[in-house]
C-alpha cells in the first residue's frame, strides 16, 4: 500500500511539473518555470524514496533522497526573490 501512495505522489509531482512548464511555455511567466523545476525536484525525491524503501531497503539513502527536494525548494526560492525584484 505504501508503494502505491509513493507512486501516486510521484505521478502527481510529475503532472504538476509538466503542467507548470506548459503554462510557462504559453505565457512566458518565469515564476511558472521556477515552480515547474521545484515540482521536478519533488518528483525525483519521490522516485528516490521508492528506490530507498523498496529497491535498496538495507541501505540508507536519506541524504541523497533529500538533495532533489532541496534543489527544488532552492529553485523556487530563487524564482520568488528574482521575480519580486523585477
Amino acid at each position: 500500500m505504501a508503494l502505491f501512495i509513493y507512486a501516486l505522489c510521484a505521478i502527481t509531482s510529475l503532472a504538476a511539473a509538466v503542467l507548470l512548464y506548459r503554462g510557462f511555455r504559453q505565457s512566458g511567466a518565469r515564476l511558472l518555470l521556477w515552480s515547474a523545476l521545484c515540482f521536478a525536484g519533488f518528483f525525483l525525491n519521490n522516485i528516490l524514496l521508492i528506490v530507498d524503501t523498496r529497491v535498496l531497503p538495507d541501505q540508507d539513502l536519506s541524504i541523497l533522497r533529500s538533495l532533489p527536494s532541496l534543489a527544488g525548494i532552492s529553485f523556487l526560492l530563487y524564482g520568488l526573490i528574482a521575480d519580486s525584484q523585477a
